[in-house]
């Protein structure tokens, strides 16, 4: 009876300290599942969110706008705006290739890049076809531009009938032109660009051609030397901003950071800094 009291006893012990091991392993399994589960929620937490390339088209013939520098550095006004949007926009990372200028828009209409940045000026040709961006970074005031020497009297497009007018393929001002000659028989005689840097200067002081259109800022930047002039009446005016696809709800939501960044620059004063650095005046203030 005794032995049989003392087994009893023994099994009951060893449940109970079965139970209790048991227990005990399950509490120290619960644990371990807590922490682990903390652990990944504070890393996922942590974890940065996806950053989306965006391939940036722009030039390299437009001088202190897009060129190459004595260093081989691609720089200049477009360009370092490009860059201190990128450092703006965590979510996205900019990379900028060098393209010719006439295959900018053609590259972005074929997803070769997704933005374009070479001092567009916003018409209603480009507007039918590509998305602008609303926050401009400049103001183009379009005018015809003649040799210093140049003493003929041309207020508007109809003193240069049977003149060579400069322009480059797919610019604005090739647009101005192209229009006037739809509407006038081809009263123009239009000299497209080689792609040339300060090709419209060459041209005109050589007289190889007779006027070029562009815009009033930037005959400073091509003609540091005096050589050109402007003459006659704006023959249009236009908002700088940069292009992307249309009906595309990612180019939107890209247009829209964009101008996000654009507010902060010019409310901190940089592109103000940028501008001047560059172009050698205030951009904020060249607006309407």
């Amino acid at each position: 009876m005794k032995k049989t009291f003392v087994l009893a006893a023994s099994l009951t012990l060893i449940l109970t300290l079965s139970a209790c091991g048991t227990k005990n392993n399950n509490a120290a399994n619960a644990g371990t599942n807590n922490v682990a589960k903390d652990t990944t929620a504070a890393a996922n937490s942590e974890a940065p969110k996806e950053v989306k390339k965006i391939v940036v088209g722009t030039g390299n013939q437009f001088p202190k706008v897009a060129f190459v520098d004595e260093s081989g550095k691609l720089t200049g006004y477009d360009v370092e705006l490009i860059r201190e949007i990128d450092k703006r926009l965590p979510e996205y990372e900019f990379d900028i290739q060098v393209l010719e200028f006439k295959n900018i828009l053609l590259s972005l209409e074929t997803k070769k890049i997704d933005l374009a940045a070479h001092e567009f000026e916003k018409n209603p040709e480009r507007e039918a076809k590509y998305l602008f961006n609303k926050e401009s970074y400049a103001h183009w005031k379009n005018k015809i531009i003649v040799s210093k020497d140049n003493n003929d009297a041309i207020e508007s497009l109809d003193d240069l009938k049977g003149k060579k007018i400069f322009t480059t393929a797919t610019s604005a001002e090739a647009t101005i032109l192209e229009n006037y000659n739809k509407d006038h028989d081809n009263a123009l005689k239009i000299v497209y660009s080689s792609g040339a840097a300060n090709d419209a200067l060459s041209q005109i002081t050589s007289g190889r051609v007779d006027a070029t259109v562009g815009a009033d800022f930037v005959l400073p930047i091509i003609d540091p030397e005096g050589k050109l002039k402007t003459v006659g009446k704006e023959l249009s005016e236009a908002d700088i901003l940069f292009l992307f696809r249309k009906n595309d709800p990612e180019q939107q939501t890209l247009a829209n950071a964009v101008d996000r960044a654009i507010l902060e620059i010019k409310a901190d004063g940089t592109l103000s800094k940028i501008s001047n650095e560059w172009l050698g005046f205030d951009a904020t203030v060249s607006e309407k």
